[in-house]
């Protein structure tokens, strides 16, 4: 594998540490903080993607439900809206691994080219050069699983139907993990970023796509197809955990939400 094909990390040092041995330390303690997930294991997952000091406990709700699944997840679809690039469609990678402070995380070239083949998908490296919102879950997938690869999706303008299929087309079984990278709202006072949260994880929960506006969630059009998806194969949502950075870190005039979800059979 040559140096070319590896994607690097973009945000290590600024959204989370830098350093291998700070980094496990901080997701250990994200996890261990989080009370045991008593469900089936889950299909898919909503978490969010922020720096960690403000999102890494609601993402380690969600990634503490995959401690009995450590062997049986081989591979691990992640789509996460564009946070810097304009584009219609979604986007695959032509890198063959992504880099983090824990090591390479190769990209499954079968689930590419079964991306590659629906509507909408093509390569477009520049959507994934700079965008935080799948490398901040590797470290996560990292530490909690064996060996996994990731198809990465970076979603731009796209529909619901477009996005469920694209979704679909790389459901897999067991050894699939679909993982949605998504905030809720942004930039609001504390009580009114709860209120419209709360409203985002009712719709979630009741698999409910329409109910979920542009500025509720920064990955609505991926949360959409997934629930487009999970309604159409009888999922059920859970809220596993639901606050913001008022919460986390920083003060409360101006907040951003996270919610972490999973999806069960």
């Amino acid at each position: 594998m040559t140096a070319e094909t590896i994607r690097p990390p973009a945000v290590a040092g600024m959204f989370y540490p830098a350093h291998p041995r700070e980094l496990r330390h901080e997701i250990a303690s994200y996890l261990a903080d989080v009370r045991g997930f008593t469900g089936s294991p889950p299909k898919a997952l909503i978490a969010p993607h922020a720096g960690y000091i403000y999102s890494g406990p609601i993402a380690g709700s969600a990634y503490a439900t995959l401690s009995g699944s450590r062997s049986g997840i081989r591979r691990v679809v992640i789509a996460s809206p564009s946070h810097r690039v304009g584009f219609r469609g979604m986007a695959t990678s032509s890198a063959t691994a992504f880099r983090t402070p824990l090591g390479d995380v190769s990209v499954d070239s079968e689930a590419s080219a079964a991306l590659l083949a629906c509507p909408g998908v093509h390569v477009l490296d520049r959507a994934h050069r700079d965008e935080h919102g799948i490398e901040v879950h590797l470290p996560f997938l990292q530490h909690v699983l064996a060996d996994f690869r990731i198809a990465p999706i970076v979603v731009g303008d796209t529909d619901d139907a477009t996005m469920a299929a694209a979704l679909a087309a790389v459901w897999g079984g067991d050894e699939t993990l679909v993982v949605i990278s998504s905030d809720l709202s942004h930039y609001l006072p504390y009580a009114r970023a709860q209120a419209i949260d709360n409203a985002t994880s009712r719709a979630i929960v009741a698999l409910d796509p329409e109910a979920i506006a542009p500025d509720q969630a920064c990955g609505q059009r991926a949360i959409r197809g997934l629930l487009c998806l999970a309604r159409d194969l009888h999922l059920t949502a859970t809220t596993l955990d639901l606050r913001n950075s008022g919460d986390t870190a920083g003060d409360r005039s101006s907040v951003v939400g996270y919610g972490a979800y999973a999806f069960t059979t």
